[in-house]
């Protein structure tokens, strides 16, 4: 799993990954923005900045145990914290607020993981969840790879090696089962999978096409959900009753994190 993260991250230096990062980076800054409460925590990808829009008083960036070997220099932070995504730091109904960058996509079970997200997420909290679709050209290209490798006929991985991509609609069932309400669905990079950053450049009319005819179809998707409680009074959040609960744990975190 070590080896996945690190690729998926090096993945992200190239043209391909640049382009597909700066397309996420503005739906992030899009959704988050009016997203209120007190406490925010971005989980993976340093080199995203998902919470930079928000304006929630706390707001922290957790990484994983394997990102801390990366050196990145356009991090827009040192993380807070070390966190694992199945095994999160916070007590019950603790946080407004959840960006998961590619996050289940490098978890050993991103279904646990989720249901961790539902744990700490207040009553009407919020995830945004953003993945690599394996419907998209890109998706399958890489499915065509990988049956070439299978066959011994070679085929070059497009993406990076890190199992089954999870796709939007399974990820939506997922939500619905944990008992989150979809709140909005995105798409985009409709570009054809390629790797230089000239012919990248040259199918930049695609985007646009790509988003009124196709719009299921594109590289990448990022994913809103609220966190509803039905058939019960809903609990005062936690933040209301202690404001500082949050906080607290992350710097016991601190303390006990790595020297």
């Amino acid at each position: 799993m070590t080896g996945e993260i690190i690729g998926l991250h090096h993945w992200f230096d190239t043209a391909p990954g640049r382009y597909l990062l700066a397309w996420e980076q503005e739906r992030y800054d899009e959704l988050v923005a009016d997203i209120f409460g007190y406490h925010a925590l971005q989980l993976g990808m340093p080199g995203l900045q998902a919470l930079r829009s928000n304006r929630m008083p706390h707001r922290w960036l957790a990484v994983m145990p394997p990102e801390l070997l990366l050196e990145r220099s356009d991090a827009q932070e040192p993380p807070a914290l070390l966190a694992d995504a199945v095994a999160l730091p916070f007590a019950e109904a603790s946080l407004d607020l959840l960006a998961l960058p590619h996050t289940l996509e490098l978890s050993v079970d991103p279904h646990t993981a989720l249901r961790e997200v539902h744990r700490v997420l207040v009553p009407e909290g919020k995830v945004v969840i953003s993945g690599l679709n394996p419907l998209s050209l890109w998706g399958l290209r890489q499915r065509r790879s990988r049956l070439y490798q299978r066959c011994g006929a070679g085929g070059r991985l497009f993406l990076p090696d890190v199992g089954e991509f999870i796709s939007p609609g399974r990820l939506r069932d997922w939500l619905r089962l944990l008992g989150f309400e979809l709140e909005s669905m995105s798409f985009g990079c409709y570009r054809p999978a390629v790797a230089g950053d000239r012919w990248l450049q040259r199918y930049g009319w695609m985007d646009a096409l790509g988003a009124r005819w196709w719009p299921i179809f594109g590289a990448a998707y990022v994913i809103v959900a609220v966190k509803r409680v039905q058939g019960m009074r809903l609990l005062e959040p936690s933040w209301r009753k202690a404001p500082q609960a949050a906080a607290a744990q992350v710097q016991v975190a601190r303390r006990h994190g790595p020297g």
